[in-house]
């Protein structure tokens, strides 16, 4: 680790990181038809209130953090496709503040002494101080005469009364540069070129995505060995979080889910507090970053050991409907026809399965209860919020989830005896789109109901 670990995030390989991210950043500027504008987070988390809590861990914006890897507060890029070799790419630091280091460590900052070495950790050869941001940009619109800027903002949030959206930092940015600028030029959103560029994985972001999937499937075949000494989920969320992060050179991908029983009815559960019953279904939803990528997976397993007749039923039916799924994701398919399909195929085995054995169900929503699937890169829920990616063609290099759930009551008689349960199964493995299909790269994860019963002992 360098001392600018966590600050400079260094993608996995052997391609050193200032030529990851310069490639991306050419690649972007290959897009652009005038200067592009990029604003990373203005301040660290929680600093916003009057009360602030210190231990919020700093998560730089997504899009910022793809293009430069720093993982800090107050920076902007900006980047011009027609500046000379120094000027296509400016980076802007705040500057440096030893005070502020005293308490929070060391960072990428703009100081005359140390900037031969910012310029070399970096790849920038253009580093200026952030408070000359807003000079620097009219000096270029005045030199080239600009009559449109391209800003990292998306456009149809912008369209909608929300206090979500006012708060949004690119947002509240895009619209700092139309109002320094109204009546000069048009300010544009270059959002949809950055997430084609982004949301197609490299090479060195599908190494990370790999990474993570080997140290979930080591901590999750740990947590299946010792989940009977669990008394409540808390205990257990504990130990795999402890078992992931432990191998990780990160954080979580996001805060665990760990939901037994009914709780499983429950699709964004974060209590985790309530204890652990004989004869629930355990339902997880976890991962880890590596690097700037995450694995997502969910799993669902009985908590003392074995599925009951009813569990395995339904089980096996949310199961069929993963592999089911995966057989159909390749390039030029969208999204936005594969989910109708897997949820389709889920009813109709209701029926064919459950119904027609005598059983008896109540679903907690019509028919489809959320996406079977989302992209996953840069943010765990890659690409636009609204995820209009679903209307546009796979392709190759693209990562993401495969989970189908099914969340309800169910009751049945087998074999003379009578089960009746809230039940919430999730199973969810993380797909690579390759030239022909997809390969599944959380295949060495354990789904199937033999090798889970195996691992629980």
């Amino acid at each position: 680790m360098n001392c600018y670990s966590q600050v400079f995030i260094e993608p996995v390989g052997d391609v050193p990181s200032t030529e990851v991210y310069h490639s991306r950043r050419e690649a972007l500027l290959q897009k652009l038809d005038t200067i592009g504008l990029f604003c990373g987070i203005e301040r660290n988390p929680g600093t916003e209130e009057v009360y602030v809590e210190i231990w919020n861990k700093m998560v730089q914006e997504p899009s910022f953090l793809f293009l430069t890897g720093l993982n800090q507060a107050g920076c902007k890029l900006l980047l011009d496709p027609h500046g000379d070799a120094d000027h296509r790419e400016v980076l802007f630091l705040p500057k440096k503040n030893e005070k502020e280091e005293f308490w929070t460590g060391l960072k990428v900052t703009y100081s005359e002494d140390s900037l031969a070495e910012v310029q070399e950790l970096t790849g920038f050869k253009t580093i200026l101080p952030e408070d000359d941001f807003w000079k620097y940009l009219n000096s270029q619109v005045q030199k080239q005469d600009l009559k449109t800027l391209e800003v990292f903002y998306l456009e149809f949030l912008c369209e909608l009364s929300t206090k979500s959206v006012s708060d949004d930092h690119n947002a509240k940015f895009a619209e700092e540069v139309k109002k320094r600028f109204a009546g000069r030029l048009e300010v544009k959103s270059l959002a949809d070129k950055h997430f084609d560029l982004r949301v197609v994985l490299d090479y060195a972001r599908i190494a990370d995505s790999r990474r993570a999937q080997v140290w979930t499937n080591n901590a999750f075949c740990d947590f299946l060995k010792n989940l009977k000494n669990f008394r409540t989920e808390r205990e257990a969320q504990l130990f795999l979080d402890y078992k992931m992060q432990v191998q990780s050179d990160g954080d979580l991908a996001f805060p665990t889910i760990m939901a037994n029983g009914k709780n499983a009815c429950c699709l964004h559960y974060v209590k985790n507090d309530e204890p652990l019953q004989p004869g629930n279904l355990l339902l997880m939803d976890f991962g880890v970053r590596a690097g700037t990528q995450h694995s997502d997976i969910s799993r669902t397993v009985p908590v003392n050991g074995k599925f009951n007749s009813l569990q395995k039923i339904l089980y096996s039916i949310v199961l069929d409907a993963q592999k089911f799924h995966q057989k159909n994701v390749k390039p030029g398919v969208k999204l936005a026809d594969l989910n109708p399909m897997v949820w389709n195929f889920i009813w109709d085995a209701l029926q064919e399965r459950f119904v027609s054995k005598g059983g008896k169900f109540k679903l907690l929503y019509d028919r489809r209860p959320h996406g079977v699937s989302h992209l996953i890169g840069e943010q765990i829920h890659e690409g636009d919020p609204f995820r209009c990616y679903m209307q546009k063609p796979l392709k190759p290099g693209m990562l993401l989830s495969n989970e189908p759930g099914l969340y309800g009551y169910f009751e049945i008689d087998l074999d003379g005896i009578h089960y009746a349960e809230d039940v919430g199964i999730r199973i969810e493995n993380d797909l690579l789109v390759t030239e022909d299909g997809c390969e599944d790269i959380s295949a060495e994860i354990p789904r199937e109901i033999e090798d889970l019963e195996i691992l629980l002992g």
